[in-house]
């Protein structure tokens, strides 16, 4: 296969991972979870969100492979790695490893505060829960801005191997 052919191709197996990883927490944290928990009583909300969050965690941290698998494939068949390169590739860990931490960590420690009978902000077992929370939520923002640089780092690469190769 064609080198640029090569880098578009990782490049698109890399952003549509990437894109249903950012598109899976913008459409949970932002869109479905204020929903739900302004429409639905408690605790059915509480039971139904975090079997919804739990879920998608397997989805994130299964899209953050596939995405690093592809940016193993563009560091190793990219050409010279560039400060760019560097860059996107320790966003992407960086990211990947906050998917980590909410599924291994975060979610299941919501989900026993909340099987527990822990309300948001109330009593010693809520204010922990509301500390996991709007941690979990800070993880998730900081993936979200870092997969859009990781995308457009992503689309840089494969428009500087096209540039290289036309000029050759």
């Amino acid at each position: 296969m064609h080198a640029n052919r090569r880098l578009a191709f990782i490049a698109v197996v890399q952003i549509l991972a990437i894109g249903l990883w950012a598109g899976g927490l913008v459409a949970l944290g932002a869109v479905a979870a204020p929903i739900v928990f302004r429409v639905v009583p408690a605790p059915t909300s509480a039971d139904a969100m975090t079997l919804v969050f739990q879920r998608f965690d397997r989805v994130a941290i299964t899209c953050a492979a596939v995405a690093l698998a592809a940016e193993v494939a563009f560091i190793t068949r990219g050409g010279k790695v560039t400060r760019l390169d560097v860059a996107r590739a320790s966003l992407l860990t960086i990211a990947g490893l906050l998917a980590i931490a909410i599924g291994a960590w975060l979610s299941p420690g919501i989900a026993e505060l909340h099987h527990a009978g822990a309300v948001r902000g109330l009593g010693d077992g809520g204010l922990a829960l509301e500390r996991l929370h709007r941690l979990a939520e800070t993880f998730a923002k900081a993936q979200l801005f870092m997969l859009v640089v990781v995308t457009a780092l992503s689309i840089a690469k494969v428009g500087r191997g096209t540039s290289v190769a036309e000029k050759a």
